[in-house]
This record gives C-alpha cells, structure tokens and sequence, in this order.
C-alpha cells in the first residue's frame, strides 16, 4: 500500500470479543476513564473513520468532549475535533445524523461509484462525497486522505470496517480495550468477522502495552513497523 496516513484503530470489547449486544440499546464497555483516554488519542488525530453502519446504529457524534483538548486544537490553528469520514456501498445515510450536524470539522463520504451520484444527492451540503471505486478500495481512500493532509486517522469501528483494515494490513496500530464482563450472543457484532489476516499466529502483532485503566484492560499493538 503506498502513501497512507498512519492508522490507529480503537475498540472497546468484552472478554469473549464482542463490541455491542444485540438489544438495540448502545452497550457500554468503557468507563470514565477509558473514555478520558479515547477522547485524549481523538484529539491527537486529524480524522476519525467509522462506518456507515456505525451511523446507522449507534449515530455518534465523534467529537472531542474536554475543553481544554479543543481548544489547544483551536490555538494549532486546527478544528476543535478532526475530520470526519466514513466508507459505505450503498449511501443509505441520513443528513440528520450527528455524524453530519454535530461540531464544524468537515465530514468526508467515500461511497462505492454505483451510489455516488444518489449519496451527492442525498448529502448535498451535508459532506463532501468521493467516489470511491466499485466496491470501495481502501488502498484509493486511504491514498486520498494522504493527500487532504490528514496524516493521522483513528479508526473507531464497527466490525466490517475494522476486519476490512486488518485484513488488508493497513492498520498500523491497534488499541484494544477490554471490559471486564462477557456479553455471550451470537447475534450480536463482534470485534472482527472471518478473514485472512496477515497477522495470524506465524505472525504475531508486537505488544507494546498493557495496563489498566480504570476497570478495562488498555493492550496497544503495533503492527507495521511504521512510527506514529
């Protein structure tokens, strides 16, 4: 994969690898703490990537919550949270969204190029939308991003997005939060689906930390080789 920003991606899971139940209520698997540290990386980022199911779903804000991270931001010269992005195949989004009305960073939209026109349509003066081939290709939307200059991308789920970066060896950093609790349902998403990942147990990612923070497990690895 050629110029790419580097990439980080954060999930919080239970200890049987789930990230949601299956309720339709958000789950929360993270504390005050784990939050205070999400929100810390999110400031130290010029973007941040979900997917469009994550929209649909758990409809986050994806903005930076302390005061005191937004405005050193602001006096960087940057927006008081980063860019917003998100990949989706079919454009199925609604403008209402907070991932589109909620803070004053741009919000980027790669769609497959079979939805781009209907997406343009559907978002008009709500993101700025990229064709991003058919299907989507990382590799092209990653190269893009290089070229808006955002250098450092957080990428904060849900579970296609996160298999499609490991599987395809673009991540270069994982933070994995582990909650101290099983969530044991079969219909409910889980931290990745079935791929070939490279890192598989010829190959093991490089643990570079592990330590509490607060009542989660922080274990942060690193897969590339590449410096942050």
């Amino acid at each position: 994969m050629g110029e790419r920003p580097y990439v980080l991606l954060s999930v919080a899971a239970s200890v049987d690898g789930y990230i949601d139940d299956a309720s339709g209520e958000r789950l929360c698997l993270s504390g005050p703490a784990d939050m205070d540290r999400v929100d810390e990386v999110r400031a130290g980022c010029d973007a941040i990537l979900v997917g469009a199911q994550t929209i649909r779903r758990d409809n986050p804000r994806l903005l930076v919550r302390s005061p005191a991270r937004r405005a050193a931001r602001l006096a960087r010269g940057l927006t008081a949270s980063p860019v917003k992005v998100t990949l989706t195949r079919t454009g199925v989004l609604d403008p209402a969204s907070s991932f589109f009305t909620a803070g004053d960073a741009a919000t980027l939209v790669y769609a497959a190029s079979g939805a781009a026109d209907a997406t343009r349509a559907r978002l008009a003066g709500a993101a700025t939308i990229i064709d991003a081939g058919e299907p989507p290709a990382l590799d092209a939307v990653l190269a893009d991003l290089a070229a808006q200059g955002i250098g450092r991308l957080m990428v904060e789920g849900g579970t296609a997005v996160l298999t499609q970066f490991l599987a395809a060896g673009a991540a270069d950093e994982l933070q994995l939060a582990i909650a101290p609790f099983f969530v044991g349902d079969p219909d409910a998403p889980r931290f990745v689906g079935g791929a070939a990942f490279p890192h598989g147990p010829g190959h093991p990612m490089e643990l570079a930390e592990a330590r509490p923070v607060g009542d989660v497990v922080l274990l942060r690895y690193l897969l590339s080789g590449r410096a942050s």
